[in-house]
């Protein structure tokens, strides 16, 4: 392993959300079969069908257009770095439109409703504002340092499975003959 954290331990306790993810998606599961049998009762099987492949049609349209949009996004952002200054769509993210597309294609009545919720603007815009503020405070609890620290501390397993601790040192090379200091590429050597 060539990261600087430690090793995970073997008794260390799981976070909540690994313990109830299991179980809230088997709740989740049994409550749209149950909700779909109740309104095939209630109507037909029929209409059970072309409910879900309403959802499914929508939810993938939904898709392509965020889609479409994230491309928009990313041509314009090339054409900025060009110094081309293109009109800015300031309609917000793609990715709880992406969600929302993947929860109406998912088969169910549950994820249907949550998907067509998700597609309400105040309800993205306060998403958005909560997650942006949940990075935020996970930044500011991982404290300073750089990516590239991250990896200053190598880690190698020997033989006989301990872990050998050590950090990378990097030699000035010589350059090459009529190479420049500078030159970022090493030197060939048959």
């Amino acid at each position: 392993m060539t990261t600087g954290a430690p090793p995970p331990s073997r008794n260390a306790p799981r976070s909540r959300l690994r313990t109830l993810l299991p179980l809230a998606l088997v709740v989740w599961l049994i409550l749209e079969v149950w909700l779909l049998t109740r309104v095939a009762e209630a109507t037909s099987g029929f209409t059970v069908f072309l409910l879900l492949l309403a959802g499914v049609v929508a939810g993938s349209a939904l898709i392509k257009r965020a889609g479409r949009r994230a491309l928009r996004k990313f041509q314009e952002t090339v054409a900025q770095q060009q110094g081309i200054t293109p009109e800015t769509d300031r309609s917000g993210g793609n990715a709880f439109l992406l969600i929302a597309g993947l929860l109406l294609i998912l088969p169910g009545l549950v994820s249907d409703v949550l998907g067509l919720v998700l597609l309400l603007p105040p309800v993205r815009t306060a998403l958005a504002r909560r997650a942006e503020r949940s990075l935020e405070r996970r930044m500011a609890a991982a404290g300073p340092g750089t990516f590239g620290g991250a990896f200053q501390q190598a880690r190698t397993r020997a033989p006989d499975g301990k872990v050998v601790q050590g950090e990378v040192v990097h030699d000035d090379e010589p350059t090459r003959p009529g190479g420049r200091d500078d030159d970022p590429r090493p030197p060939l050597t048959p």
